[in-house]
Order: structure tokens, then C-alpha cells, then sequence
């Protein structure tokens, strides 16, 4: 029993240790930046072992399990390490099914015709996702034949090396329907000079505080709030066509009530990753008005991608990888 408690608790530290150097070297941060990263991914770890074990506290309290199943027992250790193996090898899972999220919205405004759009955010392309992941996305959204690609920001994931060295660009040339993007906060982390080269090289149309008129809506890409020099809501709606539907790309999802204040129709966010690995996402739902899925102000619709890529660990647990088909008519 001894000596499998040390192969089991090897393994886990050795896991660990694995996605921590890997996870060390894709953070373009200073060294005492990237210890206190690790230092909380360490923690939601732990967070989940904790709640494990508080169960089993409270299961004590009921008399539903035994006080000596929690004091110098193998048993219990085995148990522990079983589910924190069989957790991580779900999550390493889970995320690599992407889930199809569709939603259809009306509108009383003009359209061509009834609309296909594929939204996605947080690719995070890079070091972890690589190219051939990439073009596994890309085959996912051709076979949806949407009419309009739009991407909600963190496309790059911190570093353009990996995408120029993988070629990793020709993968979003292959997206067979017109794709818009705005800027995330990662874009701004790789530096945005770097950023901004590699997306001309994917043939994405970048909107950076600007719009842009296609199959007759009114698409503005809004520059990621890490320039604080960005123009507002209300700025890049000034003399904008109120009969056109409209679609706010905008990365992270504060201030709701702007998009609602100028008459945006719609806004696509992303950024939380809904918090990517429970119990994380409790601390996401508190910190936004909306941190995943379908939300509603006055006339306005949201919705906040928990995005398709990852960003760390490659686990997806109590949250999904996703992208989103938009069906839009009248």
C-alpha cells in the first residue's frame, strides 16, 4: 500500500509539475508575475481537493462516513487520488470536445435574408494550441457554412513565435466565410505591433474602434480596454445607420449598460473563460453582470463566449470550450 501511495502521489506531482514548466515558459511576464500565476493555478487545484474533502467533513457530521476514514487511512489517500487523477483526465477531455452552442434572436430590422453567424473568442493560438488544433477549429466552423465568421478577441494567446515558426496563419486563411475580429487583452500582452503583423498575415479583418457594413448589418469592433485610450460605446456609434442591425464585438464584458444606453443590438464578448476550471467560475459570476452565456438589458442581446481555446492547463472542468452559431431573422 506504501509504496503504491508514492507511484500515485509521484504521478500527480509529476502531472503537475508538467503543466506548471509549461505553463512557466508560454507566460511572457517577469518571474515574479509568472510565480504568482502558478501560485493560483496551484490554488484552484487545491481549491477542488478541499472541496472534496469538505464533504467528506460533512458526511462525517451526518454519521454517513466513518471518523476513521479520515485519520492515517490508505484507503481515503487512494480515494483522494483517484478522483484528482480521474478529474484532470476528464477535464484533458472534456475540453478537447468543443460544444455547439446555438442561439436564434429576431429582429423587426431590415435583413438580406436570414442570417448564419459563427461567433468564437479566446482562441488563444500559440504555444499550447497549436497548428493543428487550429485546424481542427477551422474544419468545425467551415462545415456550420456560415455568411459571416466574428471573432471576439485573444486570437494570439501571448507570443507570435509558435504561429510563425507552426505557420500557423494559413490555417485562419482556410475560414471559408468573411471573419471580423477585435482585440483582446492578449493581443496587448504579446505587444501589439507583433499582434497586429500576425493578424494581417491571417487575411482577418481587424476592426480596432471602428465598423464596418456586411449582408447589411453594422459591425463595430471595439479595441480591448487595455487602451485606456479607447473610444467609447457612444463615440463609435455617432452617425451610425439606426435602421442597420447592429453587433458590438467588445472582449471583455464590463459595462453592459453601454451597448444598452446606444441602441446595439447585439454584443459579443468573451474573456472569462466562464472561469475555465471550477470552483473558479463562482469567482467569474461574481465579478460580472454577465460571465457566460445569453443575457439581456432593455433592447439590447449579449452574449458572453466562455471561448474555444484555453489559456494554461489544456482541462475543462465545470465549464465548456465553445463556439456559437448565431441564426439571426426577422
Amino acid at each position: 500500500m506504501a509504496k503504491f501511495l508514492i507511484v500515485a502521489l509521484t504521478v500527480i506531482l509529476s502531472m503537475l509539475g508538467y503543466v506548471s514548466w509549461h505553463v512557466w515558459r508560454v507566460l511572457p511576464f517577469s518571474t515574479p508575475v509568472k510565480t504568482v500565476i502558478l501560485l493560483l493555478m496551484l490554488a484552484a487545484v487545491g481549491c477542488m481537493v478541499l472541496h472534496f474533502i469538505l464533504l467528506l467533513d460533512v458526511g462525517r457530521l451526518f454519521h454517513l462516513v466513518p471518523a476513521t476514514w479520515l485519520k492515517n487511512n490508505g484507503t481515503t489517500s487512494l480515494i483522494i487520488t483517484a478522483v484528482m487523477l480521474v478529474t484532470f483526465i476528464a477535464g484533458n477531455i472534456h475540453y478537447h470536445n468543443k460544444s455547439r452552442q446555438e442561439i436564434n434572436l429576431k429582429t423587426e430590422k431590415h435583413l438580406e435574408r436570414p442570417l448564419k453567424i459563427v461567433m468564437l473568442s479566446d482562441v488563444h493560438a500559440g504555444f499550447h494550441n497549436r497548428r493543428s488544433e487550429i485546424g481542427r477549429w477551422v474544419d468545425m466552423i467551415n462545415d456550420e457554412h456560415a455568411d459571416l465568421v466574428l471573432i471576439a478577441g485573444d486570437l494570439i494567446d501571448g507570443n507570435v513565435r509558435p504561429l510563425r515558426e507552426q505557420g500557423t496563419a494559413e490555417e485562419f486563411k482556410r475560414l471559408n466565410a468573411p471573419t471580423v475580429m477585435c482585440l483582446g487583452n492578449h493581443e496587448y500582452i504579446t505587444g501589439i505591433k507583433e499582434a497586429l503583423d500576425l493578424i494581417k498575415e491571417t487575411g482577418i479583418k481587424l476592426l480596432r474602434d471602428e465598423a464596418m457594413t456586411i449582408h447589411g448589418l453594422t459591425i463595430i469592433g471595439r479595441d480591448d480596454r487595455s487602451n485606456r485610450h479607447r473610444k467609447s460605446v457612444s463615440t463609435l456609434t455617432t452617425g451610425m445607420d439606426s435602421t442597420n442591425y447592429t453587433i458590438l464585438l467588445d472582449h471583455q464584458p464590463f459595462q453592459l449598460e453601454e451597448a444598452e444606453q446606444n441602441n446595439i443590438d447585439l454584443q459579443l464578448s468573451g474573456h472569462t473563460h466562464r472561469g475555465q476550471v471550477w470552483p473558479l467560475n463562482w469567482v467569474t459570476h461574481a465579478m460580472y453582470e454577465c460571465d457566460y452565456g445569453s443575457w439581456k438589458r432593455g433592447n439590447t442581446d449579449y452574449y458572453v463566449s466562455s471561448g474555444i481555446g484555453i489559456w494554461g492547463g489544456k482541462f475543462r472542468i465545470g465549464t465548456s470550450s465553445e463556439y456559437v452559431v448565431i441564426n439571426l431573422s426577422n
